[in-house]
């Protein structure tokens, strides 16, 4: 009989990620169970989203929660905002499960951090459950625009991915021009149907997938994509692959599979292992725009709600996404590190330099 492996151990865990406060949630009168992991508050408090995910195990959950975290630490670093890298997840089906007095207990454990952690939403929450959140505690963002917030963030966080993929265009083609490109968009949840608008609009070609079918037919009449079966994906011959669901979808079966020669995508940690798949990206010859990089947008848009900036600087943010994106290919290339390497490297600099300024307070 075969010896079942052993889930790693937490605390070995989150040494190896190292964050500062894991916090467990458990509310048996409204079924939550829930993750708050904190990672970094060099910069400021840890920022991120609330995601809620029928993991499943509960070790599955709490992975998510540690790579979510650690990336928004990077993520906030880079796109040169004030604040830290947190995250959350909540277990369970959001179609089924979430109700108001299970989003309002959430809230109430994001409230017992006293300011250390800040929320938006994110992959099964909306601007409706922010609001519920905001019920009972201030440390949220991604509210409804009717109550004073920036409601849903996908547009923006779709415009960051769209700059992340013409300066990678740029680097592999010598122009940005999108015009005639093809582009295989993986997830057509809200940021993966703006992204489809907007490259649509630059007269791409676009097929689409996601796990709804339904709605990938819907998807591709209303933009004029072409749908494809998931199982299919890897087969296309695309110049661009941009993963828009969730991460560990570039590993070992699928960069062997791939014959695109760039990724770029708003999915979060797409690189199921990073040094090892970074490194098979950069030997294919593989050009991967780093996910946390891109894919600030949403989060530039929920930070430019809590310091009050107007649109059209969280608009200017955004965009600046594009020479950020260049800056790290530059550093790529004359390094010949990998470019997640490279957004690594400028990222911890960083949080160095303000950890050292802070020091001497």
């Amino acid at each position: 009989m075969p010896v079942q492996q052993q889930p790693e151990p937490i605390f070995n865990q989150l040494d190896a990620f190292g964050h500062k406060k894991v916090v467990f949630c458990s509310d048996p009168d409204t079924n939550l169970k829930a993750i708050i992991a904190i990672h970094d508050t060099t910069l400021g408090p840890a920022f991120g989203g609330t995601r809620m995910w029928q993991y499943k195990t509960e070790a599955d959950a709490l992975n998510d929660v540690l790579r979510l975290s650690k990336s928004m630490t990077y993520k906030c670093a880079i796109a040169g905002l004030n604040m830290g890298g947190g995250y959350s997840v909540i277990i369970g089906d959001s179609r089924k499960d979430k109700t108001e007095a299970l989003m309002r207990k959430f809230g109430r454990f994001i409230k017992n951090q006293n300011g250390e952690f800040i929320t938006a939403e994110d992959v099964g929450t909306n601007p409706r459950d922010m609001e519920y959140i905001r019920m009972e505690t201030q440390h949220v963002t991604g509210i409804p625009e009717t109550i004073g917030g920036t409601g849903d963030p996908s547009p923006i966080t779709a415009l960051g991915v769209f700059m992340g993929i013409k300066a990678c265009v740029k680097e592999q083609f010598g122009s940005d021009s999108l015009t005639g490109k093809s582009i295989i968009v993986q997830g057509i949840g809200h940021v993966g149907e703006n992204l489809v608008r907007l490259l649509r609009d630059e007269n791409v070609k676009v097929y689409i997938s996601d796990i709804n079918e339904e709605r990938v037919g819907q998807i591709a009449k209303k933009h004029g994509a072409q749908a494809v079966s998931n199982n299919n994906i890897f087969d296309i011959d695309a110049d661009i692959y941009a993963p828009c669901a969730l991460g560990g979808t570039v590993n070992t079966q699928t960069i062997d599979k791939l014959k695109c020669s760039i990724i770029a995508g708003s999915a979060n940690n797409q690189l199921l292992d990073e040094e090892l798949h970074g490194q098979m990206l950069v030997e294919k010859g593989i050009l991967f725009a780093p996910d946390y990089v891109i894919n600030a947008g949403g989060i530039i848009n929920c930070y430019s709600e809590l310091m009050g900036f107007s649109k059209k600087r969280s608009l200017q943010l955004t965009e600046n996404i594009y020479e950020a994106t260049r800056n790290i290919l530059r550093l790529s290339k004359s390094e010949n590190i990998s470019t997640i390497n490279a957004a690594n490297k400028i990222a911890e600099k960083r949080i160095a330099d303000i950890k050292k300024v802070k020091s001497t307070y």
